[in-house]
């Protein structure tokens, strides 16, 4: 019998949204841009579990779009931040925590001789290619299509209210396209300024494509060639793949890297690290934020971040990752259907072979959630520490449920 989900709390504070919030809700946690179905407010959190505002419980395959690597409410992490949040947070100068962070990714990522703080992904981001227009006097910076760096005119997949301004020196290839990459290097001329790059494919509803070394040897050497900053988006996958950043298992390292994300496990923070080659360009821009310099976010990442170098975290969420996909494969297949899993073992893309317009993978994706798995049907979802054995086991048992209920429902393989 198909499980049923109380959601009349979250209907009506929906309803209370739409007249106080754009849409009732933006951004990408807006659930209409998901599927139908899934709850829009959550009450609570804890471990690799949240609860919604009807008191729903789920077993969370999405870690807060990213920022739960090592569990909700871990408690050295937040120790560690309620201590620092008794003294000082935000005050009229940063507190020792900031040089101390520093110092310890500069220990820590293959790339890093400094660092600078922000809040979030985009601040990142965006503070990365100021440095290297700044430190190269250049003005192109190459991209790849259908790459996510984040929400703000010159990067964002909206171009609703962008003009043709905002990105007049935004250039593009299609990600691992070695010629398609030199031939863009090759129109930028003598104005290229940086290529910046995800750690690896990871466009929203396609399969994930990990990078070749080849590839991103190319995008070294160009950079190396035209006095360009090769520029690393490690904001999603930093700190859940290498604790030495994203790409230290090639043995390619960028000018810079920026952070978010996984770095503080929750608490806002961001961080742009960089080389001694790109320190010129960060000791002339000015960026800045009130909130920047916040002492208990910092605090909080001195801890997650000595935790996953010095613990089996990431190997731990990797593992977990493997025995899901194995999982998720052996009840697709008994139930008829296949599955493509692609990417990172700890950051999977699952989607329903055949299924183009999502039909499938939604209703899936819906059925799950009333069995207590919260999954995204198109976009990648992310493990933590705190997944074990059993929580893996107990969502491949409400996927196969899942799949019961959308084959009742008169849902077919494609």
């Amino acid at each position: 019998m198909t499980a049923t989900l109380t959601n009349s709390r979250d209907a009506a504070l929906l309803e209370r949204a739409r007249h106080v919030i754009p849409n009732g809700m933006w951004g990408h946690m807006a659930t209409r841009a998901i599927a139908p179905g899934y709850p829009q407010f959550f009450s609570r959190a804890d471990g690799c579990r949240v609860w919604d505002v009807d008191g729903n419980e789920f077993i969370d395959f999405m870690c807060a779009w990213g920022p739960n690597v090592l569990g909700y409410h871990h408690p050295e992490v937040q120790a560690a931040a309620l201590e620092q949040l008794r003294v000082v947070d935000c005050g009229n100068g940063p507190t020792e925590r900031v040089v101390e962070l520093a110092e310890l990714l500069t220990g820590t990522l293959d790339n890093a001789d400094w660092c600078l703080f922000q809040k979030n992904g985009t601040d990142a981001t965006t503070a990365s290619v100021t440095i290297a227009r700044a430190g190269t006097g250049k003005r192109k910076v190459i991209m790849a299509k259908g790459a996510y760096h984040g929400a703000v005119p010159w990067c964002s997949p909206s171009v609703v209210g962008v003009t043709e301004a905002d990105r007049a020196h935004l250039m593009t290839f299609e990600w691992g396209d070695i010629a398609g990459l030199e031939a863009v290097v090759a129109e930028a001329g003598d104005d290229l300024a940086a290529i910046i790059l995800t750690a690896y494919r990871h466009d929203v509803g396609r399969d994930q494509e990990m990078p070749t070394e080849a590839f991103l040897r190319a995008a070294r050497a160009a950079c190396d060639r035209s006095g360009a900053m090769l520029i690393l988006d490690d904001v999603r996958a930093g700190f859940r793949l290498d604790v030495r950043g994203s790409w230290a298992r090639y043995g390619v390292k960028p000018d810079l890297a920026t952070y978010s994300k996984s770095i503080a496990n929750g608490w806002p923070l961001a961080c742009v690290a960089g080389s001694d080659r790109a320190r010129d360009g960060a000791d002339k821009i000015f960026t800045t934020g009130s909130f920047w310099y916040g002492a208990v976010a910092m605090a909080a990442a001195l801890t997650t971040v000595r935790i996953l170098r010095d613990t089996d975290a990431i190997a731990h969420t990797e593992a977990m990752g493997l025995r899901l996909r194995a999982g998720l494969d052996e009840v697709a297949k008994r139930n008829g259907f296949r599955l493509r899993q692609t990417g990172p073992a700890q950051m999977p893309v699952v989607l329903v072979d055949g299924d183009v317009d999502l039909r499938i993978g939604n209703a899936l994706c819906a059925a799950a959630l009333r069995h207590g798995v919260f999954l995204h049907p198109k976009h990648n979802m992310f493990l933590c520490a705190a997944h074990g054995p059993a929580e893996i086991d107990r969502a491949i048992e409400a996927v196969d449920a899942a799949f019961g209920d959308i084959i009742a429902a008169g849902f077919v393989p494609a």
